[in-house]
């Protein structure tokens, strides 16, 4: 970031130092038009048809292109319409390398591109040294996807190593970095071309937002045709939900912080613990990706944790009945605790232990939060 720019914090709590200049609002206002006037020489002043822009959701992109530190960002109605988006630039006979556990949203939609769209789609162990750097080796690679932190197992994967694995195969790197915004981690500094969030979790924070978030180390050709894929499906963020995913927002680096400071305590309390056969925290100083992790984040490790208990997948279904504070629930990033089960929520095609259960830290008091999942796990 320049050194006349003001921090990221900073930059946040003012929603991108807005101030309308027609009526000294610092809040932007929300334009719900779906059309714009021309001026007398026909000519457009901005903007045509908001299914390709329009200005509330321009406002957050210039937000979020100097959060990442991008050349520019795109937002769009969901999570997966920013995905399916970034993929729609892949054509058929490329191929795509990705970790075998992860989203299972992305992996599912990556399964269609291969089945439909005869894209070759090489999934590696992000567990394995090198197995990354062997599947971009072992074809003709156009795109390397990865999540900095594996949902829901919490590997680590190094972004700047990845980064340069691409790179060496003429391949473009995507981070999907929901789970780690940039308050903690910048992809692009790393090395990414294409950061991808889930604007619906923590850039938003409040479960009431859906989102989705490209931004770009560079926009060119294949950022352009993610632009016209934006226009040509729809998959622009309307109006007001622009506006609701600036204001939470503004609130990010305090919410991630508490958010974080909680998970490392309930991960520490629950190391070694008794009715728990792991737990999955690369805070932890045991866990095999610690020392990468704090090298590439540096806000914390996150706020997102899984735990292993006994009895296989009914043995985890009992203990997220039985919670009182954290919320049987799907989604993450929001100021409430929630737990799920997270091999019934992906499906037959899950790759996750049967007994893991997933959980997304608020910002409550971390001894209550410890104290539900005591009562919880019995």
């Amino acid at each position: 970031m320049n050194e006349n720019e003001p921090s990221l914090d900073t930059l946040l709590a003012q929603g991108g130092h807005f101030v309308d200049r027609e009526t000294g609002a610092i809040v932007p206002p929300i334009h719900p038009a779906t059309t714009f006037a021309r001026d007398r020489r026909y000519e457009l002043t901005g903007f045509g048809y908001s299914r390709s822009a329009n200005p509330t959701g321009a406002e957050v992109e210039k937000v979020l292109a100097r959060l990442e530190g991008a050349e520019d960002a795109l937002v769009f109605a969901s999570g997966l319409a920013g995905i399916s988006t970034f993929f729609e630039t892949v054509r058929a006979g490329e191929r795509i390398v990705a970790p075998r556990v992860m989203y299972h949203g992305t992996a599912d939609w990556l399964r269609r591109l291969a089945e439909r769209r005869g894209v070759e789609v090489a999934f590696f162990d992000a567990t394995a040294p090198g197995a990354l750097e062997a599947a971009v080796e072992a074809g003709d690679t156009s795109v390397v996807w990865i999540e900095p932190l594996v949902n829901p197992t919490w590997d680590v994967i190094d972004v700047r190593a990845a980064a340069a694995a691409a790179h060496a195969a003429g391949a473009v790197l995507g981070v999907d970095a929901t789970v780690t915004p940039a308050v903690t981690l910048r992809a692009l500094d790393l090395g990414a071309d294409v950061v991808f969030h889930s604007g619906t979790k923590y850039l938003a924070g409040h479960s009431d937002v859906m989102a989705g978030v490209l931004a770009t180390r560079s926009a060119g050709e294949r950022w352009e045709e993610m632009k016209l894929a934006r226009t040509l499906t729809g998959g622009v963020l309307g109006a007001f939900e622009a506006w609701l995913l600036l204001r939470g927002m503004r609130t990010l680096h305090i919410r991630y912080e508490r958010q974080a400071a909680n998970a490392n305590a309930i991960a520490r309390h629950f190391e070694g613990h008794p009715g728990v056969e792991a737990v999955l925290y690369p805070g932890l100083e045991s866990h095999p990706g610690h020392v990468v992790a704090k090298r590439q984040m540096t806000g914390g490790f996150g706020a997102m944790l899984s735990l292993l208990v006994p009895d296989g997948a009914e043995g985890a279904k009992r203990v997220a009945t039985r919670t009182r504070l954290f919320v049987p629930a799907t989604s993450l990033g929001g100021v409430e605790s929630l737990i799920e089960h997270r091999a019934s929520v992906e499906g037959p095609h899950s790759a996750v232990p049967a007994n893991l259960l997933r959980l997304s830290v608020g910002i409550e008091r971390a001894d209550e939060l410890i104290a539900d999942l005591e009562q919880a796990l019995g």
